[in-house]
């Protein structure tokens, strides 16, 4: 058993051939395993609390007991299975991700990250290598909040900071609360509201990359520094007035459509405006609801739905992008007569600061490898980010993803997660502080 090696053995452990061929086999194997659960259609869907959530966390629990490893879930089902190290009474590191996915996603975001978790465990198994501190592989429930308006749901539950108020929040699909689907899945909603929050430790998780840097770069995998917040309108509304096609007027008209692009346009050039600034900030409006039964070829629109998300690593710029966003409503409503804008309610995810401890033992434990992974930012939100804003020494791993994300054709490299998680493996191997 090695309790400890120097610089030379964590080499010598990352450069093992049957070391990486056990991590790129464990790997593949959980991948297909997990991606064979989804609901129909093209790419893969398995909504947060649903049976097939469920199903793929039961995989995982019969891979883990196969480990040795001890299992347990909290009150909102997150699924924990833990290795003993060297010295219990060190902060524990965990490292996972998610198993839930968008509506028609894809086959890597969030199982990517649960499938390293395990091969390096795996891995420290075989070496018999122990490591320093205890290690837990934590799959978190209903990370993708497109199910429900509820940021990192099974993160902040673990975390002891879910709000009575979230459980109450209506599942997109069903319509159902979080607390009826919570139960559905076997968590007890009024124990998480009890849950007190554990000691701060460590997090890791290993995630594709939801942007083209890394690939762009030709770069297996890079260290993510930050994570941006987000500020958000699900549920945005433009009321005008219907008229018919070829009747109305120009100056006579209140079009729905033609107010929204207006407000499109105006929210680009600020964007546009912000960043030659130097600020960082994304604006998207992701989703454009004007084709109800209502709508028709030869009708003026008078009704449009949208949402609107913006993201900074920055609250002020957050702040700044909101305020800008409403003057631009007042100033559409005043030029256009009869077009009214109700964005709804406001839901908000802090942006988080990654640990440099923690990404400095991963770039030790790369420079095995003789890699040197770049720093990069998130655009994404993460359940690193909720146990960095609890005060954990959160981080991240970046890995290659060469076709979008969140959708069918996001495609990952099973070599690029092999060769970060050898990275993890040798800062681990390596004594992990050392």
């Amino acid at each position: 058993m090695i309790a400890r090696s120097d610089p030379p053995t964590r080499t010598r452990i990352a450069a093992e051939p049957e070391t990486a061929r056990l991590v790129a086999d464990t790997i593949t194997r959980l991948l297909d395993r997990i991606n064979a659960i989804s609901a129909g259609g093209p790419g893969w869907t398995r909504p947060s609390y649903s049976a097939l959530e469920s199903q793929a966390h039961r995989v995982i629990e019969e891979e883990a007991l196969a480990l040795g490893l001890t299992v347990s879930r909290d009150a909102a089902g997150n699924f924990l299975a833990r290795m003993d190290g060297q010295d219990p009474s060190r902060p524990p590191l965990f490292i996972g991700s998610h198993l839930d996915t968008v509506s028609q996603g894809g086959a890597y975001d969030g199982q990517a990250g649960v499938a390293a978790a395990l091969a390096l465990i795996a891995a420290l198994s075989a070496r018999r290598i122990t490591p320093p501190m205890d290690l837990v592989l934590i799959i978190t429930r209903a990370e993708e909040s497109v199910w429900f308006p509820v940021s990192y749901i099974g993160s902040r539950a673990h975390l002891g900071r879910l709000l009575s108020e979230d459980l109450t929040a209506l599942r997109s699909d069903t319509g159902r609360s979080l607390s009826d689907h919570m139960r559905d899945e076997g968590g007890d909603p009024a124990a998480v509201l009890a849950m007190a929050p554990p000691p701060p430790a460590q997090f890791l998780e290993f995630h594709i990359e939801q942007g083209p840097v890394l690939a762009a770069a030709g770069e297996a995998y890079g260290l993510v520094t930050a994570v941006r917040g987000g500020l958000r309108y699900r549920q945005a509304r433009i009321t005008g007035q219907w008229a018919h096609s070829g009747g109305a007027p120009r100056g006579a008209r209140a079009d729905a459509v033609v107010a929204f692009c207006d407000l499109v346009m105006a929210m680009d050039r600020i964007w546009a405006e912000l960043l030659a600034q130097g600020d960082d900030l994304t604006v998207t409006f992701g989703r454009v609801d004007a084709a109800t039964p209502a709508h028709a070829m030869a009708k003026v629109a008078g009704d449009l739905g949208f949402c609107v998300d913006l993201r900074s690593e920055n609250v002020e710029v957050l702040d700044r992008a909101d305020t800008l966003l409403k003057s631009e409503l007042a100033r559409i409503e005043a030029e256009r007569p009869g077009i009214a804008f109700a964005l709804g309610t406001q839901s908000r995810s802090a942006p988080a600061r990654m640990s440099g401890d923690v990404l400095a033992r991963i770039e030790r434990g790369a420079a095995a490898l003789a890699d040197q992974p770049r720093r990069m930012l998130s655009g994404g939100g993460h359940d690193a980010a909720a146990f960095a804003s609890a005060g954990w020494d959160s981080a991240m791993i970046f890995i290659r993803n060469e076709n979008g994300s969140h959708c069918p054709e996001e495609h990952m490299e099973i070599a690029d997660l092999t060769r970060a998680t050898l990275a993890v493996l040798a800062a681990i191997a390596g004594g992990w502080d050392a």
